[in-house]
C-alpha cells in the first residue's frame, strides 16, 4: 500500500494520540492504517507500509485484536492472516470506551469501594470519609449512566448524543463566552 501525504500524517498523527492514550505509538500506527485501508492487510504488508520491524507489528495486531479493535480473516488458497479495522465508526467507539472501562474504570470503582470499607473501620476522619464516598458514588453514577445508555439501541444513543449537544446549547454551555472589550 503506496501512503501518500494525507496518509502518513494521519497515521503520525494517530500514533502521537495512542502514546497520549497509553498505547504504544507502534500499535496506534498499525491500527491508524487499518482504519484508514479499504481492503484487509497483511502484516507483510502493515510492516512495508509503515517500515516497522516484524515483531512489532506482531505485538501491534496481537494487542489490537485483544481489544477487538481488528478483526482476523482469511481467503481461500492463502495461508497468512489479513487483518482490518472496525470499519463502523459507531462500533470503534464503543470497542475503545468499553475497553477503557474494563482496563481503568472498573478497577477504579473496586478499588474505591475497598477504601470505603476500610475507612468505615479505621480512624479516618469523617470529612475524608465522606469525600470518598462522594467520589465512589459519582463513579458510580456515571458507570450506571454509561451502562444504561450503552444498553440502547443505536438510534436512540444517536438520538441522546445529539439531544445531549442541543440541551448544552439551550442552556447556554454550549455558546462562547463573550468578552469585553
Amino acid at each position: 500500500m503506496q501512503l501518500t501525504p494525507a496518509m502518513q500524517s494521519f497515521i503520525l498523527h494517530w500514533g502521537d494520540m495512542g502514546t497520549r492514550w497509553g498505547v504504544n505509538r507502534s500499535v496506534a500506527q498499525v491500527h491508524a492504517l487499518l482504519h484508514l485501508s479499504p481492503d484487509p492487510l497483511t502484516a507483510d504488508e502493515i510492516c512495508d507500509a509503515l517500515e516497522l520491524a516484524r515483531s512489532n507489528v506482531s505485538t501491534a495486531l496481537k494487542e489490537l485484536t485483544g481489544l477487538r479493535l481488528v478483526k482476523v480473516s482469511r481467503e481461500i488458497g492463502d495461508r497468512r492472516d489479513r487483518f482490518t479495522s472496525i470499519r463502523d465508526l459507531f462500533d470503534l467507539v464503543n470497542a475503545v470506551i468499553e475497553a477503557r472501562r474494563e482496563r481503568e474504570f472498573l478497577p477504579t470503582l473496586d478499588a474505591l469501594q475497598q477504601v470505603a470499607l476500610e475507612a468505615d473501620g479505621d480512624r479516618t476522619p469523617p470529612p475524608v470519609r465522606a469525600r470518598i464516598i462522594e467520589t465512589l458514588d459519582m463513579m458510580q453514577l456515571f458507570d450506571r449512566w454509561y451502562t444504561d445508555v450503552s444498553q440502547l439501541p443505536r438510534p436512540v444513543q444517536l438520538m441522546v448524543l445529539k439531544l445531549g449537544a442541543k440541551a448544552a446549547k439551550l442552556i447556554g454551555k454550549g455558546k462562547k463566552a463573550k468578552t469585553s472589550p
